[in-house]
């Protein structure tokens, strides 16, 4: 990420250096998408401007599994306490480093993990246009203490369906009237 900057750096000083206008002030944000990233994002809070957890391939990578492939699909767990966990770190990172954590990937396009990511702290959702307006009134339904309360329960479950019962069940409560796809 260093070497990402200095080189930025210097194709900034060569623009300078020619007279050529651009962006001075161009954020440079980091991917947070594999374990080591997540494990170490307090480090690369210090070096980015902003953060983008990559939900996807994080699952993936963190519990070993492919989600494409028919063998290991099942063990594809979003809700999964070391992902969740992940999560909570990187965000936390980013908080005490005063940058922004967005999040992207199908888990926050999911109602009953959206309910549970905003509880994370997450300041920005990407997600398919399709879902966007599902989401946004999730988001307008529900206290951002009802959110925080719901991953503060969420954070000490010791299984993925564990958690994701309790988040069904608390959304359910929340916002009777949301369609919630059946879990796999």
């Amino acid at each position: 990420f260093r070497k990402a900057n200095n080189i930025l750096e210097g194709v900034k000083k060569n623009l300078r250096d020619e007279g050529i206008p651009f962006k001075e002030d161009i954020l440079v944000g980091a991917m947070i998408e594999v374990p080591s990233a997540a494990i170490t994002a307090d480090m690369l809070a210090e070096e980015a401007d902003f953060f983008s957890i990559g939900t996807n391939d994080l699952i993936q990578y963190t519990l070993a599994v492919d989600r494409v492939n028919e063998q290991t699909a099942d063990f594809y767990e979003p809700c999964h306490p070391a992902v969740l966990r992940f999560i909570k770190h990187i965000v936390d990172a980013g908080q005490k480093a005063n940058i922004k954590v967005g999040i992207c990937g199908e888990m926050c396009s999911e109602p009953t993990y959206a309910l549970l990511l905003i509880g994370l702290g997450l300041d920005e959702m990407s997600m398919s246009a399709l879902n966007i307006l599902q989401i946004k009134n999730l988001i307008r339904s529900v206290s951002f203490e009802q959110a925080k309360n719901l991953a503060d329960q969420v954070l000490k479950l010791k299984s993925g369906q564990e958690v994701e019962d309790l988040c069904r069940t608390r959304l359910q409560e929340l916002v009777p009237n949301i369609f919630i796809p059946d879990s796999k």
